[in-house]
């Protein structure tokens, strides 16, 4: 066996004669398992808000959405849609349209994005699920669904029979507006049901039929704004891509749906490194406790050092004693607070200990990455720390 490993295992499970040092490293120790489980605590939180967040953009984004390379809209044509119901990776399509047009009811305004969608839209994003009060809307009529926070600013309720929800939606054209009367498109529309998601999804989007949405821009029966896509299951996302752009001669961008959520993406992503790097700065200030612990023992058994080195021992071989009794010790103390921090976060998502409201438990993930995250973290710093320590066993230090 080697010496060295021998004898720093000894160290690591016994005691000091001196109870200074082993209080010391009963700390550091202590330190090491309390920094460890918070930080895999932390990144499981984090992990879950993240998913929490990232919920929302799945339930009302689809897999992949086609924008116009040049202009507002693009024009699809029967051959393309043949192209698109054949295809290998595209299970179900939907064409829409967004402008951002004015809402007026009740002698109250308010700027939104008037969404028309066909009858695929259920299917390619099922959005009837966050309908909030009423129902979806039917085709080929004047209904529409509206946010909850556009309801709210418009103070406005369903089926209100007193008040008309009118849009006016600009005329194309150029030039100087003669009769301001007959400047904007605009309809009556009857509110049908109400979503509610998110605070700013729920101010963003009053879909609306498509063909009425395209009378009121003014579009052609085969104008849009964009298409959003469903892909078949395992069907891969750059394969699809490559497809879409090749149907349409490459007039179109497609994106993702993390594409589609970039700035989200970013600012989660940011966050995580920042709480990462915050937790990390908690375990080397908690290491250095197993510095000061580590260089007490040198200290303590100068005596032993002297008797190994006499007997042949070399310096390195002194050493890599400490060397890895502090990598040991780092070790088994991650190890047992990311056990600790495993049965915290199976006993919150069990049991929600810990509750936002009364009807929602704080969200926390179990990912097998953010365990290896934080023994990688534990074990590099702690060798780190422990090479820093065992480099004070020199041969001054032993005459």
């Amino acid at each position: 066996m080697n010496f060295p490993f021998y004898i720093a295992r000894r160290y690591t499970v016994s005691f000091s004669k001196s109870t200074a040092i082993n209080i010391i490293t009963g700390i550091a120790a202590l330190g090491i398992v309390v920094s460890a489980m918070a930080l895999f605590v932390v990144l499981s939180v984090f992990s879950g808000l993240r998913t929490f967040s990232l919920s929302f953009a799945n339930d009302t984004d689809p897999d992949l959405k086609a924008f116009p390379v040049e202009g507002k809209s693009f024009f699809v044509s029967e051959t393309q849609e043949k192209q698109l119901a054949t295809s290998k990776t595209i299970a179900l399509y939907s064409k829409v349209i967004e402008e951002r047009v004015l809402f007026s009811f009740s002698e109250k305004q308010e700027v939104a994005f008037l969404k028309g969608v066909d009858v695929n839209f259920q299917k390619v994003n099922p959005f009837e699920k966050k309908i909030y009060a009423g129902e979806w809307l039917q085709p080929g009529t004047s209904q529409v669904v509206i946010g909850y926070g556009i309801t709210h600013k418009l103070s406005m309720g369903l089926f209100d029979f007193n008040n008309a929800l009118e849009v006016f939606v600009p005329k194309p054209g150029k030039g100087p507006i003669e009769n301001p009367e007959e400047a904007f498109n605009e309809s009556y529309l009857t509110p049908i049901g109400i979503y509610a998601i998110n605070d700013d999804l729920d101010k963003k989007y009053v879909f609306a039929d498509l063909p009425l949405a395209q009378e009121l821009l003014q579009y052609q029966p085969n104008q849009v704004s964009a298409m959003e896509f469903k892909l078949k299951p395992n069907a891969s996302e750059n394969e699809a891509v490559a497809e879409i752009e090749k149907i349409f001669n490459n007039k179109i961008t497609v994106k993702t749906r993390t594409a589609l959520n970039d700035s989200l993406h970013k600012m989660l992503n940011t966050e995580n490194i920042a709480i990462y790097l915050i937790f990390t700065l908690v375990i080397i200030i908690a290491l250095f406790n197993l510095v000061g612990a580590l260089i007490m023992m040198i200290l303590d058994k100068k005596g032993n050092l002297k008797t190994l080195f006499n007997l042949g021992a070399e310096i390195r071989h002194l050493r890599r004693i400490f060397l890895l009794q502090g990598s040991l010790l780092t070790f088994f103390g991650g190890f047992l607070g990311l056990i600790l921090g495993i049965l915290f976060v199976v006993l919150q998502q069990k049991f929600a200990l810990i509750m936002i409201t009364p009807s929602m438990a704080y969200p926390i993930e179990f990912e097998i990455f953010n365990v290896i995250i934080v023994m990688g973290t534990i074990i590099l710093l702690g060798f780190l720390a422990s090479w820093i320590a065992s480099s004070r066993v020199s041969k001054n230090l032993l005459d």
